[in-house]
């Protein structure tokens, strides 16, 4: 089945850019709808940067980024109250966060305290300053991008932060024959500057709410369940998924069926989507590492538990 209209126009869109990668654009699409957050993980220039940009263009929203480096403060990032002599007050003056798509550029350049700075912003779509809680525009997503963590100059992510990503993504090198089309592209700043909105912001939040809509089997629901317990008894795992994943595997495969071009999910949806949804939400056992850092040690210990428990009828 094909996807909705406006779907397969932003995928259209962003794929005039980005080269070669339709699954990476496709899951990338998937968090929008979900209403979640977007981890790029890879190797500096292969297009973790461009793919956000790309993604945030096509969208008729506001859009801001913020490099992050290590004396990158809170304030920077959630903005700051400064005192008005001629009212003798306090205003607020909001920070970069105060935008629908908001680019977090190699977060793991900055500390552990600035990192903490998203927390809220993430979870709850809201920013607490001086007392006072200031809500965020929506439709809101975090694009973040990192590189891996054994690159110099990198602060790993918490476990906290991690679990605030819908998803973690590797975008990986293109095939030959994309790297020559992108090498015969006309030389731009930016490549994604060529790109024009295809969706507007009411567009947005009415297919967030039609993936809400997306109806899921209770016999769906309980095996994607029986997978988030059977990450909690592997003797691989030393710490299991949380309820906060469950919801992100839950959320995710609704939006992978309207894509999709369904109204109901199937089996197939929760296990093409269980590997970058839930492997940056583990920790793997001494025997195997301290942290899952690596990409593919995470992904192949969730896929082979995915395919231990039995696929519901």
């Amino acid at each position: 089945m094909n996807a909705p209209r406006p779907i397969q126009a932003i995928q259209d869109n962003i794929a005039r850019v980005i080269k070669g990668k339709d699954h990476v654009i496709e899951m990338a699409v998937v968090c929008l709808l979900a209403r979640g957050h977007l981890l790029l993980e890879d190797v500096p220039g292969v297009g973790k940067t461009t793919l956000a940009h790309s993604l945030a263009r096509s969208l008729d929203c506001s859009f801001k980024r913020i490099q992050f480096t290590s004396d990158l403060l809170p304030s920077d990032i959630v903005g700051v109250s400064i005192f008005n002599r001629q009212q003798q007050t306090f205003e607020f003056v909001p920070g970069p966060i105060f935008a629908n798509i908001v680019l977090a550029d190699e977060i793991n350049r900055t500390t552990p305290k600035t990192q903490s700075s998203l927390l809220e912003a993430m979870s709850e779509a809201q920013i607490s300053v001086d007392n006072q809680t200031h809500p965020l525009k929506q439709p809101f997503m975090v694009i973040a991008t990192q590189n891996p963590a054994e690159y110099h100059g990198t602060f790993p992510l918490p476990e906290s932060q991690l679990d605030r990503f819908l998803i973690r993504l590797r975008i990986g090198y293109p095939s030959l024959e994309e790297e020559r089309k992108v090498l015969e592209r006309p030389y731009a700043l930016h490549p994604a500057d060529i790109l024009a909105p295809v969706l507007s912001t009411q567009d947005v939040l009415e297919l967030q709410r039609q993936a809400d809509q997306i109806h899921m089997d209770q016999s769906l629901s309980e095996y994607l369940l029986a997978i988030v317990h059977a990450t909690r008894q592997s003797e691989l795992l030393s710490l299991g998924v949380s309820t906060r994943g469950a919801l992100a595997l839950n959320k995710t495969a609704k939006a992978l069926a309207l894509m999709r071009g369904r109204d109901y999910c199937l089996p197939d949806d929760v296990k093409e989507l269980a590997p970058i949804v839930l492997s940056h939400r583990v920790m793997l056992s001494r025997a195997q590492g301290m942290r899952a850092q690596s990409f593919e040690q995470a992904e192949r210990i969730i896929l082979e538990i995915v395919d231990t428990v039995p696929v519901p009828v």
